[in-house]
C-alpha cells in the first residue's frame, strides 16, 4: 500500500551507498558513445532529409548529460572525488550549468525539499496554466536564467541565501572561467565559419531545440507533490521504460534518491524495490504525467492560496 512507513536498515544503506569508479566510468562512456553515434547520424543525415529526426536524437542525449552533472554534484557518480569534479565541470559547461554553483543550489534543494521560502527550486515558478506550462517547457526560461546568473556571479553580485560568504569568491571565479571559455569559442566561431558550423550543428542548436525534453523530465520530480519534509511524500518516482531509466541514470527513482541522497545511481533500482511501498506519489511514465496534468489545477490553487495569505499579512 503506497504511503506506509518504510526505511532502509543500516546494512542495506551501507551496501547501496558503495560507489564505483568502474560502474560510473562505464555508464559515462556508454552515454558519450551514444552521443557520438547520434552526432555521426546527424552529420550523415544532412543530405538525406532526416536531419530533424537525428538532431532531435542527438540533442536529447546531449541535454541528458544533466544526469551525470547531477550525480557528480552529489559525488555519487564515482568513488574518486577528482573524477566527480572534472566530469561535473565538463557536463555543466555544455549545459551552461557551472558545477560548483549547481552543487550549492542542489544541496540546498535537498536540505529543504518542497519547503516554501527555503527550497531554491521553488523560487522558479511552476506552471499554473497551459500557456505558462508551454512557456516553461520551451526551455527558454532556463537559458535566460542560466546566462543571467552566470553574468551576475561573474560580476560578484551573488545574493542567493544558500551561498555563504566564504563560498562567493570561488563561485565568482568559476563563472568568470566559464564565461572566458564561452567567449573564446564565440570569437573562434565568428572568425572561422567551419568552427561556427560544428558548434551550431552539434552543440548549440541541439541543446536549445531539445531542452524541452529535459524540462519535461525535471518537472515531474516534485510538481504537484506535498510541501512537507517527508521525502517519500514530497518527491515523485516515475517508473518509465528501460531506455529513459538508462538515459537519466536511474534518476526517475526520485523519491528514493531524495530519501537517501548518498545512494549510488546504479543502486537506485534496488532501493526502489525496498522503498517502493512507502512512496506516496508515483507515475507510470512521463507521458502519462504530462498528458493527465492533474497537478496543474493544484498548482493554480496553491498559487491563489499563497496570494491570499500574502494579502492578509
Amino acid at each position: 500500500m503506497p504511503g506506509r512507513q518504510v526505511t532502509l536498515s543500516a546494512e542495506q544503506l551501507a551496501a547501496l551507498c558503495q560507489r564505483s569508479n568502474a560502474k560510473g566510468l562505464a555508464r559515462l562512456a556508454a552515454h558519450l558513445l551514444l552521443l557520438l553515434a547520434t552526432g555521426y547520424g546527424l552529420w550523415r543525415s544532412q543530405d538525406m532529409g532526416w536531419v530533424c529526426g537525428t538532431l532531435f536524437l542527438h540533442g536529447t542525449v546531449l541535454v541528458f548529460l544533466f544526469a551525470p552533472a547531477h550525480e557528480t554534484a552529489h559525488r555519487t557518480a564515482f568513488k574518486s572525488r577528482w573524477l566527480n569534479i572534472v566530469v561535473s565541470h565538463c557536463c555543466g559547461f555544455l549545459l551552461v550549468l557551472p558545477a560548483q554553483g549547481f552543487r550549492l543550489f542542489h544541496l540546498a534543494h535537498h536540505r529543504h525539499t518542497q519547503i516554501p521560502g527555503l527550497d531554491p527550486e521553488l523560487e522558479a515558478s511552476k506552471p499554473t496554466s497551459l500557456m505558462h506550462y508551454g512557456w516553461l517547457m520551451s526551455g527558454l526560461p532556463y537559458w535566460w536564467g542560466q546566462w543571467r546568473a552566470l553574468f551576475r556571479h561573474a560580476s560578484n553580485r551573488i545574493s542567493e541565501p544558500y551561498i555563504h560568504r566564504q563560498e562567493q569568491r570561488a563561485l565568482a571565479w568559476e563563472a568568470r572561467a566559464y564565461l572566458a571559455v564561452y567567449t573564446a569559442l564565440m570569437l573562434s566561431a565568428l572568425s572561422a565559419p567551419a568552427i561556427a558550423y560544428w558548434l551550431l550543428l552539434f552543440w548549440w542548436l541541439p541543446a536549445v531545440v531539445c531542452m524541452p525534453m529535459l524540462r519535461m523530465f525535471l518537472l515531474a520530480e516534485h510538481t504537484g507533490c506535498a510541501q512537507v519534509p517527508d521525502m517519500l511524500r514530497n518527491s515523485r518516482t516515475t517508473l518509465s521504460n528501460p531506455l529513459i531509466r538508462w538515459l537519466c541514470w536511474n534518476m526517475n527513482y526520485h523519491a528514493e534518491h531524495h530519501a537517501y541522497a548518498a545512494i549510488a545511481f546504479f543502486a537506485l533500482p534496488e532501493a526502489h524495490a525496498a522503498l517502493g511501498p512507502g512512496i506516496h506519489t508515483k507515475s507510470p511514465g512521463y507521458w502519462r504525467f504530462h498528458r493527465d496534468r492533474q497537478w496543474l489545477g493544484r498548482q493554480w490553487l496553491g498559487r491563489q492560496q499563497r496570494e491570499r495569505n500574502s494579502a492578509n499579512l
